[in-house]
């Protein structure tokens, strides 16, 4: 016998009922959320980032490939690091299937990671991935856009990130950190100079602006393992600290 609550059909649709209820309630709210988000101010990039990329040497207006619209993903990969973080390796999975789409609605995709160009190559063939990926090696882009904090940062504290300052980093308390960074062929101090993120931005009349940037539980709706594990029947079901592999290491 099932541990779970049981009950009738028409028990079951009552209770269905009341949740839908709660679910539209949270879509009509996520909708808001999204036009607040195209609400914000645009602010104007004056500084000269500068990638490489497949194709050779870009700027950031570069990225956009002839779109008005450019959505970035701030991949964990250092030039340390002998592999991608797990967790970010986990989220763009999926990334094959939707960037033709987004490309195709005027919104280019690109990964950018610090790590050099021929080791984003080596592990994107390893992944058998297909979507943009930069490198933003040599550049201040990922420490000015919060997804990268000095060694004297870690030490002292004061980088920020998720829009707060952070303290200093005590290795004590990230045990998972341990297990991601054993993985990604790095130390935990090393790991963690590196941090996951997503940033939009626009291009009119030649001129680049940052729209968005999100971190943290804020990826939570990119992962698109994890929103189809919010609706099974055991939901998230953690009880690993770390339970998931990149997918050619199950």
């Amino acid at each position: 016998m099932s541990k779970h609550k049981t009950g009738t059909r028409k028990e079951w649709l009552a209770a269905r009922l009341k949740l839908l209820k709660a679910e539209k309630e949270l879509t009509r709210s996520s909708d808001e959320l999204a036009r607040q988000r195209q609400q914000l101010p645009w602010v104007r990039i004056d500084k000269d980032y500068q990638f490489e990329t497949n194709e050779g040497h870009a700027s950031l207006a570069d990225l956009f490939r002839g779109r008005s619209q450019l959505l970035v993903y701030h991949f964990m990969f250092g030039p340390d690091y002998a592999a991608g973080c797990p967790s970010c390796s986990a989220i763009a999975d999926g990334y094959n299937g939707f960037a033709i789409h987004l490309a195709n609605h005027d919104a280019m995709f690109w990964t950018i990671s610090r790590a050099p160009l021929t080791k984003l190559q080596k592990y994107k063939q390893r992944m058998g991935w297909t979507f943009s990926w930069a490198s933003s090696f040599g550049s201040d882009f990922n420490f000015d856009f919060s997804v990268q904090l000095t060694e004297e940062q870690q030490r002292k504290g004061g980088a920020e990130y998720n829009y707060v300052r952070e303290e200093m980093w005590n290795p004590e308390k990230s045990e998972g950190v341990v297990t991601f960074a054993k993985m990604s062929g790095t130390d935990p101090a090393t790991y963690v100079r590196e941090r996951p993120g997503m940033s939009a931005f626009a291009l009119e009349d030649g001129i680049v602006y940052h729209t968005y940037s999100t971190y943290a539980r804020g990826l939570d709706s990119l992962w698109g393992m994890y929103q189809w594990l919010d609706r099974a029947p055991k939901g998230r079901n953690e009880d690993e600290d770390v339970w998931w592999r990149r997918h050619d290491e199950y």
